[in-house]
């Protein structure tokens, strides 16, 4: 099968390589969609390798046909139409996802579509409501919301009745995210966020924070925070480290949990893919 490798120079070529076998539980799926997430951007040029065991080709979702079978797997069969999260090799001809990875393609969704769900929402579903635990009319703050994790989590908010305030690096793209269901937001690059997000949480504070920034952000994510408040990191893209009042940390009950989910093992994945299946095609908006 053909894929497209990294080189020399973090050149991309479209090269021959093996094509993969399903292992027991795993299916072969024939790629007709896949999708660029940061993970790609940051593999590419030697700075996010895969884990042990998983392909070494880029590319963390997919959508496509199956087109085999391994032992044990009874759920799927030939020809199914399915997207899939994976640890790697999605820019191939052909990848094999554990069965437990594998959904439908949503009705009334493309190829092109299904391929980007996986990754964005499993990422927001997991962080949202697994690890913070968000329920019902908590607020929340998004970071980078003009992302595919941030808009996933948008349209999870929008759903489950939880108000999110958006930062992101113009003002079209805080646009956007208010007209898919974001309440207010923030241009990082005319301004700092706090002012306009304590603005948005009214006195009280906010529940909930996804971050994918880091150091940068986290005195004004702990100083927003309210009481029992959730900061969840899934990134670094602002800086390692900062200095933390840890008063505020004790005071307000606050839990500040790292979070990532390309290499967790197979079995939370499948309850994180299991668990936001139902709302597909129900609550959520329709995409456009």
């Amino acid at each position: 099968m053909k894929a497209v490798c990294v080189i020399a120079d973090s050149k991309l070529v479209w090269d021959e390589v093996p094509t993969p076998t399903p292992k027991a539980g795993e299916v072969l799926i024939k790629i007709q969609a896949t999708a660029i997430n940061r993970a790609d951007l940051m593999q590419r040029i030697g700075m996010y390798p895969a884990p042990p065991g998983a392909s070494d080709i880029m590319g963390l979702e997919c959508a496509g046909v199956i087109a085999a079978v391994g032992d044990g797997v009874q759920r799927w069969k030939e020809g199914d139409e399915v997207c899939a999260l994976l640890a790697g090799g999605g820019y191939a001809e052909y990848a094999t996802a554990p069965a437990g990875s594998v959904l439908p393609v949503p009705e009334g969704l493309n190829m092109v579509q299904a391929a980007c769900l996986p990754e964005v929402f499993a990422t927001a579903w997991l962080n949202m409501f697994m690890e913070a635990g968000l329920k019902p009319g908590e607020k929340v703050v998004l970071h980078a919301g003009a992302s595919g994790v941030g808009t996933a989590g948008i349209q999870l908010c929008a759903a489950f009745g939880n108000p999110c305030f958006v930062t992101a690096g113009s003002d079209d793209k805080i646009q956007a995210c208010i007209d898919l269901g974001a309440s207010a937001g923030a241009n990082r690059k005319t301004g700092g966020f706090f002012e306009k997000a304590t603005d948005f949480a009214n006195g009280t504070g906010v529940d909930m924070i996804l971050d994918p920034v880091g150091g940068a952000y986290l005195q004004d994510n702990v100083k927003l925070l309210g009481i029992g408040g959730r900061l969840v990191l899934i990134g670094l893209m602002g800086g390692l480290s900062s200095e933390l009042d840890l008063t505020q940390v004790l005071r307000k009950r606050l839990r500040i949990i790292g979070s990532t989910l390309r290499a967790r093992p197979i079995e939370e994945k499948a309850e994180i893919m299991g668990q936001w299946k139902p709302w597909f095609g129900q609550k959520l908006p329709a995409v456009k």
